[in-house]
């Protein structure tokens, strides 16, 4: 029985970046993860594969269209799908491979297989050949993530219904492309295979698209997607599919009441979200019961039972691969008798279509409802030098401030490279930056932060350039 510090299940962002740190703490410790390769969803079939492809058919679709054209550059581009496949894995396996030196580096052991809790202090590892391995441990970290949630009556068969996995390998560009639930996932993958020559048509349940977001930035966003050519049928609900060899018939209903309608695909993408992965770990044999979502319930990552924590896509708080990280950190530095705190509040999101989404602390509803004064400065991408430049010219970067202090509350960007500029943002927020100190801090010209820094000269209504 190999005994350690911690034991951590599962090996995707919370759980590797918990082994890296605590391995630079100097705690014995072991990743245990049933996949082949580390990283978990994130870096195998999610963010990263994701992000391949949106840059591979970003620039497609520059070369197919007008844009290069327009720069001056002809071209007659052809589609090479199993080339960019390719490009797409072999960027994946790096950056697995990356975490293995990183394990290596920090004297962190990986325990091939899948891991369950068999009682207090003990972890048991059933690899591939079915041998079984149990890890003694004075701590255990359940890192286990999420998975796609599933469509009640709508069978995910991987051929064609695709879950968010079977949407990153489609076999073919599909002529039509339903894509169901118009949530961040949904959006992203529905936009690639629409840069690829698919049309897509998004259902949503809802009577918005991407809950959550700041309903301005979603329908200026929702309104660029349009103007791409993906059609939107929201407050309609998805009640049956029919399979065949060459496609699938959704069948779809209002969600107010009203005549069924039957839509036809090649392919259909289930995208209504994602649950956490946390069945058949064993949770009952240390007292743990999950909510009825599957969430484990935690005060500072601790469970309801001793030496047992929780992080990431298994707790509470945005799903998002940043996060757990962060989760990961704090949580393996109270273990190592240090502080460790997460701001849920500074967690940004991203969208990363074109124009990209991203956005930071409150929405503007979620101050009217709590009954906060605030003021706010915005700035469109029209009037940024380098957006025109670069003709990226739709959205806008929004700040909204406290209206009696100043302090920056939450920050709202749609447009070009929004990912990585709400990052500016974070820092300020951290360190309770008041909109004036970001409108007084000199900014590179010509670049797409001055939009930013233009939206938070706004608060106080001297914008210069728009």
């Amino acid at each position: 029985m190999s005994q350690y510090d911690v034991v951590i299940i599962g090996g995707g962002p919370g759980g590797y970046n918990a082994a890296i740190r605590a391995g630079q703490l100097g705690l014995s410790v072991a990743c245990v993860e049933k996949r082949e390769t580390l990283g978990g969803t994130c870096l195998n079939v999610g963010c990263m594969p994701s992000k391949a492809l949106l840059h591979a058919s970003e620039l497609y679709e520059a070369a197919v269209g007008k844009e290069f054209e327009t720069l001056g550059i002809e071209v007659k581009p052809k589609l090479n799908l199993v080339q960019m496949m390719k490009q797409k894995a072999d960027s994946v396996a790096q950056l697995t491979k990356g975490i293995e030196f990183l394990f290596k580096k920090n004297k962190v052991d990986w325990v091939k297989g899948a891991g369950r809790i068999a009682g207090p202090g003990k972890v048991e590892v059933t690899g591939a050949d079915g041998q079984v391995q149990t890890l003694e441990a004075k701590n255990i970290v359940i890192a286990t993530g999420s998975e796609p949630t599933p469509l009640p009556g709508v069978e995910i068969d991987q051929k064609r219904i695709v879950d968010s996995t079977g949407a990153l390998s489609l076999p073919e560009v599909p002529k039509k492309l339903i894509v169901v639930g118009a949530g961040i996932i949904g959006l992203e993958l529905g936009s690639v295979w629409r840069r690829l020559g698919a049309e897509v048509t998004v259902v949503e349940f809802l009577d918005r698209i991407t809950p959550g977001m700041d309903v301005e930035t979603a329908k200026t966003f929702q309104r660029s997607l349009t103007k791409q050519g993906v059609v939107f049928k929201l407050g309609a609900k998805v009640t049956g599919a029919a399979t065949s060899k060459s496609g699938v018939k959704l069948t779809v209903e209002p969600v107010a009441g009203g005549e069924a309608e039957t839509l036809e695909a090649d392919y259909v993408l289930v995208a209504i979200g994602r649950r956490p992965y946390t069945a058949g770990l064993g949770l009952d044999s240390v007292g743990i019961t999950p909510d009825k979502r599957g969430f484990i319930e935690t005060d500072h990552f601790r469970t309801s039972a001793p030496g047992v924590w929780a992080i990431g896509d298994a707790i509470h708080g945005p799903m998002l691969a940043h996060k757990a990280e962060e989760d990961a950190v704090a949580c393996i530095e109270i273990i190592a008798g240090k502080y460790g705190h997460v701001d849920y509040n500074l967690v940004p999101s991203v969208v990363y279509t074109a124009p990209e989404v991203a956005w930071v602390g409150k929405t503007e509803e979620q101050l009217k409802e709590a009954g906060v004064a605030y003021k706010v400065g915005k700035f469109p991408f029209t009037a940024n030098s380098r957006a025109k430049i670069n003709h990226e010219t739709d959205g806008f970067a929004k700040v909204l401030a406290d209206a009696r202090t100043d302090e920056i509350l939450g920050v709202h960007i749609v447009g070009p490279q929004a990912g990585e500029m709400i990052g500016e943002y974070c820092v300020a927020m951290a360190f309770k930056a008041a909109s004036e100190d970001v409108a007084r801090t000199c900014h590179p010209h010509p670049t797409r932060s001055e939009a930013g820094r233009q939206a938070a000269m706004g608060v106080e209504g001297w914008t210069m350039q728009a």
